[in-house]
Order: C-alpha cells, then sequence, then structure tokens
C-alpha cells in the first residue's frame, strides 16, 4: 500500500500542468474511508480551482448533485482505491470517481489524507531562529514578550489587601483603618494597570503575527513550517495567556481590591477629598479595567476579540486563512505529542507541557473565533485526537488544561458537539 507521502512524492515528480492528466505510478494502492472522503469533499466544496502540491496548478472537478457521477450516500459509498492503471497512471476504483484519477480528484485524496493525519513536519519550539523575512515582525513581538515572564511573576505574588480593606469596611469611622486600606490598594491597581496595559500590548503583537502567518500565496502549514520562530511566538502568546487566565481565575483578591478601589474613589470624589491613586487610573481607564477583570478568562477574551477584529479588518483574506492557521497549529502540537519519533527531539521537559498548553490554548481560541467552533463534526480539530493525548499524561498535569477545555470554550455544549466529545471531557 502507498503512503500518503509516497503518493505526494510521485506528484512532486510529475511536472505536466495539464489538470486532467493522469499520475504515473508503477505499483501500490492507497484505502481511503468513506469518512475520510466526506471530509475532504468539504474541505474543496465551492472551488472552482485550487493548487495540487509544489504549486502545482489544480482544476477541481465539480461533482454533480444527482445523476450518472453524482455521489452516493454515505452509508452506501464503499471505500475509494487507488490502483496501478497498467501504466498509464493511477486509477480509481469503488467510490464513485472510476477511471484514471484526475489531479482534482487526486488533491482531494491529498486533502483528506491530511485532515486525517495532521501537518506532518516538526515545529521546534525550543530552537527556532528568525529567517531574514521574519526578522522584523519577530523583533516587534519580542519587545512584548520579553516582559511575559514579569508579569506572570507579578500576577503569582499578588497578595491583595484583603485583611486591611476588612478592617476598614468593620470600622468606617476609624480614619487610620481608611489611609491603611486606601495605602495598601493603591501599589496593588498600579499592578492591575500594568497587566492591563500588557494585554493592549499582547493584542498588537498577535495581530501582527497573524499577518504574517496568514498572508498570501502560502497556506497557513507551509507558513508555520517556513516561519517556525514567528510560529513559536504565536505560541509563546497562547502559553502564556493560558497560565495568565489560570492564575487569575484562583486569585478573587484582584476583583476584591479593584472593587474597593472603585467604591473608595467615587467616595472621595463626592467629599471632594484629594485622591492619590487618581491621577495613576483615571474613571475611563478604570471602566475598561474592570471590564477586563470581570471576564473569567480576560486573556483570552483578548486575543479572541484580537482575532475577530483582524478577520473583520481584513476583509480581502478568507476568515478560512486565518482559523486553519489555528487548526494547523492544533494539529502539529497532537502530532507531536502522540509522535514518539517526534516527541523524543524534545531536550527540555518543560517542552511537552508547553506544547499541550498551546494545544489547549488554540483549541480554544479557535472554538470562539470560528463560526461553528472546534467541536463540530465540520471541524477541522482533531477533538477526540487532542483530548486523548492530554489524557495519555499523568492526571494531575493536565487536569487544569481539560477543566479549560470544559469552561472556557464557547461550543462544547451545542447540540452539534457528538456525545463521544462531551463523555471524555465528563
Amino acid at each position: 500500500m502507498r503512503t500518503a507521502g509516497q503518493v505526494r512524492g510521485a506528484l512532486t515528480s510529475w511536472h505536466s500542468p495539464s489538470p486532467s492528466s493522469s499520475l504515473p505510478c508503477t505499483s501500490g494502492s492507497l484505502a481511503l474511508p468513506a469518512r475520510s472522503r466526506r471530509r475532504c469533499r468539504l474541505a474543496c466544496r465551492g472551488s472552482a480551482t485550487g493548487a495540487g502540491a509544489e504549486g502545482l496548478p489544480v482544476r477541481l472537478l465539480p461533482l454533480p448533485r444527482s445523476g450518472p457521477g453524482a455521489p452516493p450516500s454515505a452509508a452506501e459509498e464503499p471505500p475509494l482505491r487507488l490502483e496501478e492503471g497498467g501504466g498509464a497512471g493511477l486509477r480509481a476504483s469503488g467510490g464513485s470517481s472510476g477511471g484514471y484519477l484526475n489531479m482534482g480528484n487526486l488533491l482531494k485524496v491529498l486533502t483528506c489524507t491530511d485532515l486525517e493525519q495532521g501537518p506532518n513536519f516538526f515545529l521546534d519550539f525550543e530552537n527556532a531562529q528568525p529567517t531574514e523575512s521574519e526578522k522584523e515582525i519577530y523583533n516587534q513581538v519580542n519587545v512584548v514578550l520579553k516582559d511575559a515572564e514579569g508579569i506572570l511573576e507579578d500576577l503569582q505574588s499578588y497578595r491583595g489587601a484583603g485583611h486591611e480593606i476588612r478592617e476598614a469596611i468593620q470600622h468606617p469611622a476609624d480614619e487610620k483603618l481608611q489611609e491603611k486600606a486606601w495605602g495598601a490598594v493603591v501599589p496593588l491597581v498600579g499592578k492591575l494597570k500594568k497587566f492591563y496595559e500588557f494585554s493592549q500590548r499582547l493584542e498588537a503583537a498577535l495581530r501582527g503575527l497573524l499577518g504574517a502567518l496568514t498572508s498570501t500565496p502560502y497556506s497557513p502549514t507551509q507558513h508555520l513550517e517556513r516561519e517556525q520562530a514567528l510560529a513559536k511566538q504565536f505560541a509563546e502568546i497562547l502559553h502564556f495567556t493560558l497560565r495568565f487566565d489560570e492564575l487569575k481565575m484562583t486569585n478573587p483578591a484582584i476583583q476584591n481590591d479593584f472593587s474597593y478601589y472603585r467604591r473608595t474613589l467615587s467616595r472621595m470624589r463626592i467629599n471632594n477629598v484629594p485622591a492619590e491613586g487618581e491621577n495613576e487610573v483615571n474613571n475611563e481607564l478604570a471602566n475598561r479595567m474592570s471590564l477586563f477583570y470581570a471576564e473569567a478568562t480576560p486573556m483570552l477574551k483578548t486575543l479572541s476579540d484580537a482575532t475577530t477584529k483582524f478577520v473583520s479588518e481584513n476583509k480581502n483574506l478568507p476568515i478560512e486563512n486565518t482559523t486553519d492557521c489555528l487548526s494547523t497549529m492544533a494539529s502539529v502540537c497532537r502530532v507531536m505529542l502522540e509522535t514518539p519519533e517526534y516527541r523524543s527531539r524534545f531536550t527540555n521537559e518543560e517542552t511537552v507541557s508547553f506544547c499541550l498548553r498551546v494545544m489547549v490554548g488554540v483549541i480554544i481560541l479557535y472554538d470562539h473565533v470560528h463560526p461553528v467552533g472546534a467541536f463540530a463534526k465540520t471541524s477541522k480539530i482533531d477533538m477526540k485526537g487532542c483530548i486523548k493525548v492530554l489524557k495519555d499524561q499523568p492526571p494531575n498535569s493536565v487536569e487544569g488544561l481539560l477543566n479549560a477545555l470544559r469552561y472556557t470554550t464557547k461550543h462544547l455544549n451545542d447540540e452539534t458537539t457528538s456525545k463521544q466529545i462531551k463523555s471524555m471531557l465528563q
């Protein structure tokens, strides 16, 4: 049996651009299940032209809706096989295509195989360095990312002013306690302001990366493989986002402190008392910060909104360029984690947890941005495979990531989500 790689090899060695020619082959066959072909047709639907491997021009032949040549139902459609055609080319038997396989049908087979198996390349999260063409965007994003670890350290060490606030509330007439609580809260609000402002910088960095990783003429897979340093930065943003939101969700002091700050500031204004912290966070900024911290996962919401805004502002760019970039990243992470050959190339123990976190982050982002989400049957993310990879890890190391899929995704509880996926996440 020929592997998909062998078929691709034959394709790239074939140089005639005629869209209806047959592909030379000497032996072997490739069997594909009916489910794969259905997904394959979906991926190709609506396109009159396309590009094969290595940019070869391809004319996709439309499938008739009825009559001769129309596809049978899924239940009655037999597996499609690519067989030796007596030296004349690959021959399709079974299924609905029959006869020699033209380039359009071959593209559907290859696309289908990619959807099932995922992109077959190693993304070097540990050592990727920018090429000359990547350096401009890379340097801009790097200025932001170099502050990310410090933000996480500050958030992790955030203890809040709960004791001082309680004392001030219980003894409203004690001016010393009021001053003590205010003095404890003001520097903490300064930290919260820094976190919020970093989210705005991160949003700008993400949009710059999306612009680079979704531009024509390359596909998302080609972009991620060619521009690995930018892909690594994209992964680092997702990794930071999940870590930040995990820390924020487990620290109720953040919202308590900020609520006390706003109440006290409002009371001071009414009483015409000068407020020390007002210059640091004015009313407009306080309103935006309040909305930010009211979110269960504020950084993820920032990235989701940034991605949606990127799509709406780039109307000449198909939305699939963006969503396919996200689904491809998820597939790359899954394939690297479940393939011993790739996983053995990680030199740092932390790379596995980094890869898991990135996979989950990009699934959540895809689910928020894509119209039908990550859990629908038409999704280009293999959710069952991704969940299985997570469950194959030590339970205590991935429970937080599984909870992120359970509680921070948008479409998990939709009717279009299969019962099997829902039960895997129970």
